[in-house]
């Protein structure tokens, strides 16, 4: 976490949380979630405009990701100064791109060790790792595919109802924020 987020949050220690302005999509990208784009729908539902629009200042990007975590109840935001940004995630708190050694990197470019492999029932392929559970970017199903025909990884079969729960990651912490 960036210093200046760590003194913004002493000398301001009650500002309220905020909820459903940010999303993360299932290939790596942040979306600014304005009040239309929520009226639209739950972000990754598919409908029409609901994602928002998409972050593109390379700066803001990198101060998201060194400032982004997730809290003991599975939620990940981003804290912001003071603030913590609750994100919407469409499919997992990761996004890991595969390298060419078959390591892995988060979609803010961390790397991470994996631990487990699982493929879910519309063929998608998770990774869980050090650093938490994520999925493998489309554009790198290939090397991922000689990984897995390697031995490196062998996928074990989940649902993807079961995803969150069994990794303890919320997709939506929108939904907690009255609790």
């Amino acid at each position: 976490m960036d210093d200046i987020v760590k003194q913004a949050m002493a000398k301001w220690p009650n500002v309220p949380d905020c909820y459903g302005w940010l999303g993360l999509d299932n290939r790596g990208n942040w979306y600014m979630r304005d009040d239309r784009a929520q009226a639209q729908g739950a972000f990754g539902s598919g409908l029409p405009g609901c994602k928002g629009s998409l972050l593109q200042h390379d700066k803001l990007i990198d101060f998201i990701g060194r400032n982004y975590s997730a809290d003991g109840r599975g939620c990940w935001f981003f804290q912001n100064g003071p603030q913590r940004v609750f994100v919407e995630l469409q499919a997992t708190p990761l996004i890991w791109r595969v390298q060419a050694d078959f390591t892995v990197k988060d979609h803010i470019g961390r790397s991470a060790r994996v631990l487990g492999c699982w493929l879910d029932e519309l063929g998608h392929l998770f990774l869980a790792a050090d650093t938490g559970l994520g999925l493998v970017h489309t554009q790198d199903m290939a090397q991922a595919a000689d990984a897995v025909e390697q031995g490196l990884w062998v996928p074990q079969e989940i649902d993807s109802a079961a995803l969150a729960a069994t990794f303890g990651f919320v997709k939506s912490p929108w939904l907690l924020q009255s609790l």
